[in-house]
């Protein structure tokens, strides 16, 4: 079978405002915004909107994807920057914002998804794979606690992104005490 065509020029311009505007719609609106109220505002046709996205679960499932494989590949950029323990206080710190101000239409697109889909799959892989990494390069630099889990960071970033209620100066203040308390004590 051969591989897929990449997408012109102007079909990817077109898919990629298709998602921002159903980002912006389903924050709004939630899931069940409507799809051609989507397609009007991103300057398509209906068409357009449903040659990309043929359902709505395809698009639902497209805008969470994005918001996870970006949080994601922040955290290899990150990496390829910084020294590894000031990549991983910087990507908690993304993952914190994330859950600040998207965690609403994030819990929603997953609420509205298949839990047993390949999108699903997929986007926990890269969160827990992005996080892993974070968490091993900090560690063998010495400067993170040896007992500290991939899955802890993502538990606590949630956890004082959850806390802190939509308030930045709260979120940045308990992810402070957070990272102090990731760090390796000092012989």
């Amino acid at each position: 079978m051969a591989a897929p065509r990449p997408m012109r020029a102007d079909a990817r311009r077109n898919y990629e405002r298709i998602l921002v505007t159903a980002r912006e719609a389903f924050r709004e609106h939630g899931p069940d915004a409507p799809l051609d109220d989507i397609a009007r505002r991103a300057c398509v046709g209906a068409g357009t909107l449903y040659r990309h996205f043929p359902t709505r679960e395809t698009l639902i499932e497209a805008v969470y994807r994005d918001d996870i494989e970006r949080l994601s590949s922040a955290a290899h950029k990150l990496l390829e920057e910084h020294e590894p323990a000031e990549a991983l206080e910087l990507w908690m710190r993304e993952q914190v914002a994330f859950v600040l101000h998207k965690r609403g239409l994030a819990a929603t697109l997953k609420a509205a998804m298949d839990r047993d889909s390949e999108t699903f799959a997929v986007c926990k892989t890269l969160i827990n794979d992005a996080a892993a990494v974070l968490l091993s390069r900090a560690q063998e630099s010495g400067a993170i606690r040896d007992d500290v889990r991939p899955r802890d960071l993502l538990l606590l970033g949630h956890g004082v992104g959850v806390a802190a209620e939509g308030n930045d100066e709260t979120a940045e203040r308990l992810l402070t005490v957070l990272l102090d308390g990731l760090r390796r004590p000092k012989p």
